[in-house]
């Protein structure tokens, strides 16, 4: 998740320790161990451009590393508080707050290794979009609150919220996946997989793929009391001997699509006009397969040249005003 929650979340379970003349420095490490796992964004490399799909969320956000990740972060702080706070009481909120990190991530669709090095499976349970301010505001307020009161009841509201919300999440996730089963049922379709995600800041607008025969079908699923659905846009599953059969399999581009595909959960499409394999999971519009990242392919570059990266993120006036317009139910129709 975006940075300020997880520092958050991190400051709420590392309060519910606290005592009244500490409560602010304890919140302090909470924020600064629930953050120190992203530090893996710094593990990058001008050869190779996409190692930093393969360590983001690996190691550092391991349950097994949970320990370890808490002590450095302990070993950093601790200098600055010597005499103030004892190394147990640093070392507890260190790990509380690192602890919830990995979990909250897992919490999203992009993927965590949870168990890292005994498995690189990149869990996602697809309950909460990466953003959420709904979910994150209130999580500030309370913790602000209980440095200013010092009252760490507050923190217990705190993770409280936060407990209720995720479990909403999976909750409407059941929903919604009983919905997506439904929509392709009813176009005679099998869903041979599946998988839902929460559009941009909201519990209520979900992207559902799913795959029948070779092609993936996306569309836009709200759900609130009811369920309904805006018909998307369907794409053929990546295949390399379909579109890039002049592509050497041995060649270090074909390298970097299969880690692409092992990051993306293989939810990979092309894009022929710019040769381009998408991860499709990701749009800025739920229902539609504009992508936000992925491979450029060059047919003419040599064995050993890297794949280039590519992102795009813009939204403008009108996709804006159309993911309102699906948020409030207006161009979405009934099942």
């Amino acid at each position: 998740m975006d940075p300020i929650t997880q520092g958050t979340v991190g400051a709420a379970f590392a309060q519910s320790t606290a005592q009244k003349n500490n409560i602010l420095r304890i919140a302090l490490i909470g924020f600064l161990a629930g953050l120190a796992p992203d530090l893996d964004v710094l593990i990058q490399s001008s050869d190779d451009p996409i190692v930093f799909l393969e360590y983001h969320r690996q190691f550092s956000h391991s349950l097994f590393f949970i320990p370890f990740g808490s002590l450095l972060v302990t070993l950093f702080i601790f200098p600055f508080l010597r005499g103030s706070m004892s190394l147990k009481m640093v070392y507890t909120a260190s790990f509380l707050g690192y602890a919830t990190h990995g979990l909250l991530d897992a919490c999203t669709s992009y993927g965590t290794q949870l168990f890292w090095p005994f498995s690189d499976q990149r869990v996602a349970w697809n309950n909460i979009s990466i953003v959420d301010p709904l979910f994150t505001i209130p999580i500030i307020i309370l913790t602000v609150t209980a440095i200013k009161t010092r009252k760490k009841m507050f923190s217990f509201f705190a993770i409280g919220w936060i407990t209720f919300y995720l479990f909403l999440g999976f909750i409407q996730y059941e929903r919604t996946l009983s919905a997506a089963m439904e929509l392709a049922y009813s176009r005679g379709h099998e869903a041979e997989r599946l998988t839902l995600k929460p559009s941009f800041g909201n519990l209520i607008l979900w992207k559902s793929i799913y795959q029948h025969d070779e092609i993936y079908f996306v569309d836009a699923i709200r759900t609130v009391h009811s369920s309904t659905w805006c018909s998307g846009d369907s794409i053929k599953r990546f295949d390399f001997n379909y579109h890039i059969p002049t592509i050497d399999k041995d060649s270090q581009q074909a390298r970097d699509i299969e880690r692409f595909r092992w990051f993306s959960q293989d939810y990979l499409g092309y894009d022929e006009k710019n040769d381009l394999v998408t991860d499709i999971r990701y749009s800025m519009i739920p229902n539609q397969i504009a992508p936000m990242w992925g491979l450029v392919i060059n047919k003419k570059l040599s064995m050993d040249k890297h794949a280039s990266w590519w992102t795009s993120q813009s939204l403008d006036q009108s996709q804006l005003k159309l993911f309102k317009e699906m948020l409030r139910g207006e161009v979405c129709e009934d099942f």
